[in-house]
């Protein structure tokens, strides 16, 4: 049982509650709309109330709305509103950080989400609208339960001293998603709107750009170290000082591209915390990260800050339920303990190229679709991989063939040892510790992998093993940007909408403020290179 999840059904039955945008363009205005039984203030009598908002909050990543049923979408259902199952939050950033790159292609014909494998979206993307109104209802979320939680709000309900405590705790996990999710605006948007707790409701919020916000979140995140827990002393699917760490070190790390200015000093040091800090690289086979017992079967070891599913719990058509079903067609999709098939997405063929026989990338075995690809709306052409799985590590069946069980880890230590190879190879850092590091994954991977030395060492080398220890993990894209290879210098099939691939202008670092946020608000701007 994913713990932190298990609240969810209380929620559904305590609080009926359900917090709206008053539409998707006031981004940060989430006003609780009370019905006939329940008002906020009755619903905190309940001592038990602020650990659900907690799981609220928590689910948010993972789910679409209230319950899990089409129509019960947080940010709405009926005309002018955004398709509930395209805004689920993973769903959303695994596809704007995937399919415009060479990871993955999807053959699905939605309307606009065929412009997303070929960097060719505009500002009327469904897709880049749904992800936007979903990182900022999650914002608004988390502003409105540390409103609810402030010192004078539990004095005023006689809150217990014991209850205080475990809400500090609470309110410092709330503040590291609200830093993870302005973390995720900046790095998909750049600038975008920004507001605290401290600011009005219904009062539409200013646009900030990359500086300011990536400054505000590092300050957040030193702020609340204290009051986090300490690394694996909290319940599993919810974050410690861990969690933050990493999250620091991957805005340091990208800080060049988010700033203009240098940080590797600062993001070995936050790297060095996250490998010190008792997670460890999971002796396990390297599939059973994925799998269905991820939380149980060594891979917690690993997983510094999973999204975490539960098939009765949290059937939702994002998440891995979208990464499994996605990924296959019927004839094997009950090698992966779904059942059905989506025919949706595979590689491309510089992927291919790139991991060659990487015991990590699993193909699916016996394929010999081609690894070219002529037409993105044929599922038969690219090769198909294997990521995810709805069985356990012991063979058997998960709870659900329809809603997998399979967590995702955001954060794991592999990518905290690869970032430490990366800063390595550009100056900073042990060559000797990185090659170290590097080959410990590699032969987790498979005892007869070919290990490297310091001269194999370089950026470009790095960059290789992302892909291979990381793929369709939700890095590519960033990856490529920092590392210099997503505009120029490297080009894949279909890229920017040529099948043999062509660079990339530079708006295409940066996906556009959806054209509705911009008439709904007028402190908005739109990006460079977006009408």
């Amino acid at each position: 049982m994913k713990n932190i999840i298990n609240n969810k059904p209380n929620w559904v039955l305590l609080f009926s509650v359900i917090f709206l945008l008053t539409s998707c363009t006031k981004d940060l205005d989430i006003v609780p709309k009370d019905d006939d039984d329940f008002t906020s203030e009755v619903f905190y009598q309940n001592p038990n109330s602020y650990k659900q908002f907690l799981a609220k909050i928590y689910g948010g990543l993972a789910l679409t709305g209230q319950s899990n049923v089409a129509g019960s979408s947080d940010l709405g259902s009926g005309p002018g509103t955004v398709d509930e199952g395209f805004s689920q939050y993973l769903r959303g950033y695994w596809q704007l950080q995937e399919l415009p790159t060479d990871e993955a292609l999807i053959a699905w014909g939605d309307p606009t989400i065929p412009d997303l494998n070929t960097n060719t979206w505009n500002a009327d993307n469904v897709f880049t609208e749904a992800f936007f109104a979903r990182i900022f209802f999650q914002i608004g979320l988390c502003n409105e339960f540390l409103r609810e939680t402030t010192d004078s709000k539990l004095s005023e309900r006689g809150v217990t001293d014991d209850l205080r405590t475990q809400i500090k705790m609470f309110r410092a996990e709330v503040r590291f998603l609200r830093a993870l999710s302005y973390y995720h605006g900046i790095d998909i948007f750049g600038k975008i709107p920004f507001a605290t707790d401290a600011d009005l409701l219904g009062t539409p919020p200013p646009m900030k750009n990359r500086e300011f916000v990536f400054d505000y979140v590092l300050s957040e995140l030193d702020a609340i170290n204290g009051d986090l827990a300490t690394p694996r002393a909290n319940e599993y699917g919810r974050v410690d000082q861990a969690g933050a760490w990493m999250l620091k070190s991957k805005l340091l790390i990208n800080a060049k591209v988010y700033t203009g200015i240098d940080r590797s000093s600062d993001a070995l040091v936050a790297v060095n915390q996250v490998i010190n800090s008792g997670y460890a690289i999971a002796q396990i086979p390297y599939a059973n990260l994925f799998k269905a017992d991820n939380n149980t079967n060594g891979a917690q070891d690993e997983i510094i800050f999973p999204i975490a599913y539960d098939g009765l719990k949290t059937a939702s058509y994002g998440g891995t339920t979208f990464l499994i079903h996605a990924s296959t067609d019927n004839a094997v999709a009950l090698t992966l303990g779904v059942d059905s098939g989506w025919k949706g997405f595979r590689t491309r063929q510089e992927f291919v190229n790139i991991v060659g026989t990487d015991a990590r990338v699993m193909f699916v075995p016996g394929n010999s679709d081609p690894a070219s690809i002529t037409n993105t709306r044929e599922f038969t052409e690219g090769k198909k991989l294997i990521k995810f799985s709805n069985i356990k590590s012991d063979g058997t069946l998960a709870q659900s063939a329809e809603f997998p069980d399979t967590d995702f880890p955001l954060f794991r230590m592999a990518d905290a040892y690869l970032m430490y190879a990366e800063l390595a190879a550009n100056g900073f850092g042990d060559v000797g510790t990185a090659v170290g590091y590097i080959n410990t994954l590699r032969i987790r991977g498979s005892a007869s992998a070919p290990t490297i030395t310091a001269s194999d060492l370089t950026s470009d080398f790095v960059l290789d093993e992302r892909a291979k220890e990381l793929y369709w993990e939700g890095h590519r894209r960033q990856d490529l940007i920092r590392f210099g290879k997503y505009l120029t210098g490297y080009n894949w099939q279909w890229k920017g909408g040529s099948q043999a691939g062509t660079d990339l202008n530079n708006s295409k670092l940066l996906y556009p403020i959806p054209r509705k946020e911009l008439i709904s608000n007028s402190n908005l701007s739109q990006n460079p290179g977006y009408n």
